[in-house]
């Protein structure tokens, strides 16, 4: 919608400009800067739709950009022997729960460079469809509450959160795995080992792996040369496809076949909370890649498609004083080309004028066409007519005419 703007308002300034213009008189022949000014605005704006409508494209195509989550797993320890002092006493209250040996872990993320986004943060269960939390424990001891398990729910009773606790009892070393699976934008798939040694990539989403063989056999030529619809496998392609050829608006169907869930990011984390944790602890950290949308440039071309009210109303405000200008320009130019047939040839200009005045008044009065002449015929009979006072002012005006040009 909005691309359509710079043209609308083109064709608004065309129409209020006088044919006389657009059609190149002579005064407007001389101007090579207002016409290379009409020139470069038809290309402006031909550019600038152009440009919107693959903006457009983009956007419905939603922007995607890769960011690095760093993702922080720590422990504390409460209850244990060495923080009281007391390892040699057993001061623990079972119906309380006081002093028993404990410990929690913690697991939270952030994105990298967050200074970037203009807009409130994402909280780290944004970027996880599901978590798994594995406890290596003696199950004689321990044998319940091994296995944490957190899969993502809307709804106001699971709100987004910036990390996860898990407390349990225990003062032996303990060895954790948590597993999880990121929720990617758009949505990436594992690609079977056959299609992942034609492209080259191991995971994408279903529309970059589609675009990845698309440009292979571009690049490989495998497009029937007679008809366009039919690709033909090469090696390669014939044990991922089965068969010698296949049509084009197959592809997506025999890509899908060869896609399945990602491999979850799996994390090691082990500690000993019967040990004095050394100060300042610092929490383990791992790097990964994730793929979002990049709200920051969608919002910036937006700004682009969205041209802003000041803007729009100096440009219908700009139009207005142009069409103003043109339409002044047409009328001196009418009245130059007035005068100056006037000057060149009083007498003619007067005949001219007067034949036209009379078909005018022929036709008003409904006296039939005569092509001026009946009338003009009838005036030039009377001798009262060349007395008339506009007689005077034509011979003045063409002596002072003449004596302007004698003087130049």
């Amino acid at each position: 919608m909005d691309g359509h703007k710079a043209a609308k308002r083109r064709k608004l300034t065309d129409k209020t400009l006088p044919n006389v213009i657009l059609q190149n008189p002579d005064f407007a022949e001389d101007s090579q800067m207002y016409q290379s000014l009409l020139e470069m605005e038809r290309k402006l704006d031909w550019t600038i739709t152009r440009k919107r409508m693959e903006i457009q494209d983009t956007l419905s195509r939603n922007p995607t950009t890769t960011r690095t989550l760093r993702i922080f797993v720590s422990h504390s320890v409460s209850g244990q022997p060495w923080q009281a002092g007391t390892e040699g006493d057993n001061l623990t209250n079972p119906e309380t729960g006081e002093s028993i040996p404990a410990w929690q872990v913690k697991v939270e993320g952030r994105l990298l460079e967050a200074r970037k986004d203009k807009g409130p943060q994402r909280k780290f269960s944004t970027f996880i469809k599901r978590m798994m939390v594995e406890f290596d424990r003696d199950t004689n001891v321990y044998p319940e509450n091994n296995i944490v398990e957190w899969p993502r729910a809307t709804g106001h009773h699971n709100p987004p959160l910036d990390g996860f606790t898990i407390r349990r009892t225990g003062d032996v070393p303990t060895n954790i795995r948590i597993v999880l699976y990121l929720d990617h934008f758009p949505e990436q798939y594992r690609l079977s080992p056959d299609l992942s040694s034609v492209l080259g990539i191991k995971e994408e989403s279903h529309l970059g792996v589609v675009q990845a063989l698309w440009n292979y056999i571009k690049i490989r030529g495998l497009q029937d040369k007679t008809d366009r619809r039919v690709i033909r496998s090469d090696d390669k392609l014939r044990v991922v496809f089965g068969n010698d050829t296949v049509q084009f608006q197959k592809l997506p169907e025999f890509v899908k076949r060869h896609l399945a869930p990602p491999d979850p990011l799996i994390l090691h984390y082990s500690f000993d909370p019967s040990l004095p944790i050394p100060e300042p602890e610092r929490p383990r950290a791992w790097d990964v890649e994730i793929k979002l949308e990049d709200a920051a440039l969608k919002n910036r071309m937006g700004v682009m498609l969205h041209a802003n009210k000041e803007i729009s109303t100096t440009l219908a405000k700009m139009d207005e004083e142009i069409a103003l200008l043109a339409q002044s320009l047409h009328n001196s130019h009418l009245k130059r080309t007035f005068l100056q047939s006037f000057a060149n040839d009083p007498a003619k200009f007067i005949q001219t004028w007067l034949e036209s005045q009379s078909r005018d008044l022929e036709s008003v009065l409904g006296a039939g066409a005569s092509e001026g002449l009946s009338l003009r015929q009838e005036e030039l009979r009377r001798s009262e007519f060349f007395r008339l006072p506009w007689v005077e002012e034509a011979v003045s005006v063409q002596e002072g005419l003449r004596l302007a040009s004698k003087g130049m």
